[in-house]
């Protein structure tokens, strides 16, 4: 998928900012992913920073292993606190070369070390989507994952085992639509989706 690296830090950091924004009041409110309210969404990136943090660092084990889906991702008390930090954590991580070589694991799947930073980036392009969007906060990702993370999706987009998409079917956006509509519709959603 990629041949080089990519600093992570820009777009872990527009997750912060927008993790920042959420009110308490917005917890159990909606998403573009049906299953999931606000804090499950917030507890799934919870959940996939920490598998991709350990994924950049080869400490493979419970966190890398687990499938994101066995059970629904909630946060707990210390969300406000942890989740920055553990943002950060997987920004350093994918900063280290050897993250970008060899072969490592997250939900279980064994990736490439280019495989797993582009996931990671994907995961917090589309999923940060997700929280803007269901907060109604603003929304620039790092421009850098973005593109790396469309990639991603065009490339899934032919795969007739995943119903044209690597998430579902693919929602169709007019070839001229900005690149982030692109993904989000490559992604399976909705780029007008409202709570």
């Amino acid at each position: 998928m990629t041949d080089s690296t990519l600093d992570l830090a820009p777009q872990a950091q527009v997750i912060a900012r927008l993790a920042d924004g959420v009110r308490d009041d917005q917890l159990t409110g909606g998403t573009p992913c049906p299953a999931y309210m606000v804090r499950n969404l917030l507890g799934h990136l919870l959940g996939l920073s920490v598998a991709f943090r350990d994924a950049g660092r080869k400490d493979l084990g419970p966190t890398t292993d687990t499938n994101p889906q066995a059970v629904l991702p909630d946060i707990g008390p210390g969300w406000r606190e942890e989740l920055p930090k553990v943002l950060a954590e997987l920004a350093e991580a994918w900063r280290d070369p050897a993250a970008w070589t060899g072969e490592t694991r997250a939900g279980g799947v064994v990736l490439n070390g280019p495989e797993a930073g582009v996931v990671a980036a994907n995961e917090l392009v589309i999923h940060g989507w997700d929280l803007a969007r269901a907060t109604g906060q603003s929304y620039a990702p790092d421009p850098a994952a973005l593109r790396l993370s469309y990639g991603m999706l065009l490339a899934g987009a032919d795969d007739p085992s995943r119903g044209g998409g690597i998430f579902g079917p693919v929602v169709p956006v007019p070839d001229d639509a900005a690149l982030l509509d692109r993904a989000v519709g490559l992604s399976g959603r909705n780029p007008h989706w409202l709570p």
